[in-house]
């Protein structure tokens, strides 16, 4: 079984060999004709011809590529003492913490840290366990 595989082998190099004889005689002859089939008088302007079309947008055919647009990366907020008043200014004037930071040109967390730091904010109240537990009985009931 292996040897028929070897001999199988062997005759398909063999092919091959011819094949790429073939090929090797027929291409100058192909390629000394192509510029005739391409309506060109001579090969120096068929040359010509193929390098411009390849130097236009680096010789690739098809819809532009868009352009890469640098990505935008946001500077970083100081907030600085003057920033911290402006913001507990615009706090007691009724502003919202949205506003806020479309004014000072900071991030709405920001404002929100500022104002927790200031004591402009009421802090959660955490419900205990125990007073959860007690909603869970009287809802039973």
């Amino acid at each position: 079984m292996v040897t028929a595989t070897i001999k199988q082998l062997a005759a398909a190099r063999g092919k091959i060999a011819k094949l790429e004889a073939a090929v090797e005689s027929e291409l100058p002859k192909v390629l000394s004709k192509l510029h005739e089939e391409f309506g060109f008088e001579n090969v120096e302007l068929f040359l010509a011809a193929v390098e411009s079309a390849a130097s236009r947008k680096g010789g690739k055919v098809g819809r532009p590529k868009k352009a890469v647009a640098a990505p935008k990366t946001r500077r970083r907020a100081k907030i600085t003492d003057a920033v911290r008043a402006k913001v507990k200014k615009l706090v007691k004037a009724g502003a919202s913490g949205a506003e806020i930071a479309k004014m000072v040109k900071i991030s709405l967390p920001s404002v929100q840290n500022i104002k927790k730091a200031l004591g402009l904010v009421k802090s959660r109240k955490v419900k205990t366990k125990k007073a959860l537990t007690k909603k869970v009985v009287a809802k039973k009931r």
